[in-house]
């Protein structure tokens, strides 16, 4: 009976490892993006080069594309001043992942020990107490 526990605890454990590996590769790409994102600064305020594609002009009005021109270009400066700041906010999603990771981390521990108390629990009502002797050498 004791291999219930130990696969359950790693069962637990390897899905501790997996979440982990999840939430690195997360940060990472993240990260990465966040700090890269000074790169594009100068493409928010090239919006007059936007244009519909030739097959989709027959079906909008001009007056639409002209007034989501204007929008794009009214939001260029707010664009381009986010993506400026972007890279400060690197180091705070570092600490919101490492608190993502415990969050995650202790609910996998708590569900082990959930799931050894459940087996417990089982072996208590099945009337199981541990290993018994073989029969032949009890005699």
């Amino acid at each position: 009976m004791i291999v219930f526990y130990a696969l359950g605890w790693f069962s637990v454990f390897g899905l501790l490892a997996l979440w982990s590996l999840s939430v690195w590769a997360l940060h990472s790409v993240a990260v990465w993006s966040v700090s890269n994102a000074s790169a594009l600064t100068g493409v928010a305020s090239d919006v007059e080069g936007l244009g519909l594609p030739q097959w989709l002009q027959p079906w909008v009005p001009p007056e639409i594309t002209q007034a989501m021109t204007s929008l794009l270009a009214d939001l260029a400066p707010v664009v381009e001043s986010l993506l400026q700041t972007m890279p400060a906010l690197a180091g705070g999603l570092t600490m919101v992942a490492w608190v993502i990771w415990g969050l995650g981390s202790a609910l996998l521990l708590l569900l082990g020990a959930g799931l050894h108390l459940g087996i417990a629990m089982w072996r208590r009502h099945s009337g199981d107490s541990g290993p018994q002797p073989a029969s032949w050498l009890a005699s």
